[in-house]
């Protein structure tokens, strides 16, 4: 029997794309080439920075905790919408749902802050370079670190808590690919106007707070770059701040766009679009925007791969 027919199923049911037959067939090509393409350049990430001295630094410190969350952000997501897409059963438990929720918000956030992290970074090393080591002092890396991730999951947490606090009335029929805030809200039989403000005070402060420490250290750094006299030393300085910036530019864009606008705004094919973006495109793209033109790590992957690795 269905178990979205049962009367004792208590779980929900992700409608995601099929209403769209055809395009789920191309979708799960898609997405499972994504798929593939985000473990192994973010495993790639990981396996560098652990295995080339070279790459032993803060900058890389953060990158890899970057690639270990978008890891976890797709895998929360991507395997759930493959075995979806090839079949008629769309159902998912009520606690899968729940622990859906709480690692995808989690991860979110602390991606949120981490990139803030990154940005400081970036400012230390480009403004402060003679005092970067100091300044970046392993302890403060991983604390800064552990920070976004602790801030990450205690918003979650509140967040989860106060989702599935709303009254549903039976409704179990989520109009999205994976367990999200705003389709969860409208299967509430009461006002949510005061979760959705709730939701959105939360989202200004997570966004916007790293957002502002993210343009005062471009700022301050671009103002620093331009002191430079050497061309190539620009070149190197905007070089490795460019790769952080276009990530930042497509994470919090499409971030803003699906927790920042009106819910009388939100539409949900839309909503879906824009979530596959942020949970398969952004994780699959940032490993290469971070390799391509970087020498330390196509350097890196020549001596690890190619020329065998060598610990001196």
């Amino acid at each position: 029997m269905d178990p979205k027919n049962g009367s004792s199923f208590t779980g929900f049911i992700l409608l995601g794309f099929s209403d769209r037959p055809q395009l789920e067939r191309v979708l799960f090509v898609v997405l499972l080439i994504f798929y593939l393409l985000t473990l192994l350049g973010n495993t790639t990430i990981i396996a560098l920075s652990l295995l080339d001295p070279h790459l032993q630094t803060p900058m890389y410190f953060f990158l890899s905790n970057l690639s270990f969350l978008d890891l976890c952000y797709t895998t929360s997501t991507v395997p759930q919408l493959l075995v979806h897409l090839r079949g008629a059963d769309k159902c998912i438990s009520f606690a899968a749902c729940v622990a859906q929720l709480f690692v995808v918000l989690g991860l979110g956030c602390t991606e949120c802050i981490l990139l803030g992290m990154m940005a400081f970074d970036r400012y230390a090393a480009v403004c402060r370079p003679l005092h970067y080591t100091v300044i970046m002092h392993p302890r403060l890396c991983a604390l800064m670190a552990s920070a976004s991730w602790f801030i990450g999951f205690a918003n979650s947490s509140l967040q989860t808590v106060l989702t599935f606090f709303v009254p549903l009335c039976g409704r179990k029929k989520i109009d999205h690919f994976f367990c999200e805030v705003p389709p969860l809200l409208k299967l509430a039989c009461v006002d949510t106007t005061v979760n959705e403000s709730e939701l959105f005070f939360v989202s200004v402060i997570i966004l916007l707070i790293p957002v502002a420490l993210i343009t005062l250290s471009y700022g301050r750094i671009v103002r620093a770059v331009l002191r430079i006299k050497s061309a190539a030393g620009q070149r190197k300085a905007f070089g490795t701040c460019g790769s952080h910036l276009t990530v930042v530019s497509l994470f919090y864009g499409t971030a803003i766009y699906a927790y920042l606008q009106p819910s009388n705004n939100y539409s949900q094919d839309q909503g879906k679009f824009i979530s596959l973006f942020y949970t398969i495109v952004t994780p699959m793209v940032n490993p290469f925007i971070y390799t391509l033109r970087n020498r330390d790590v196509t350097g890196a992957m020549r001596k690890v791969f190619c020329g065998g690795y060598d610990s001196r």
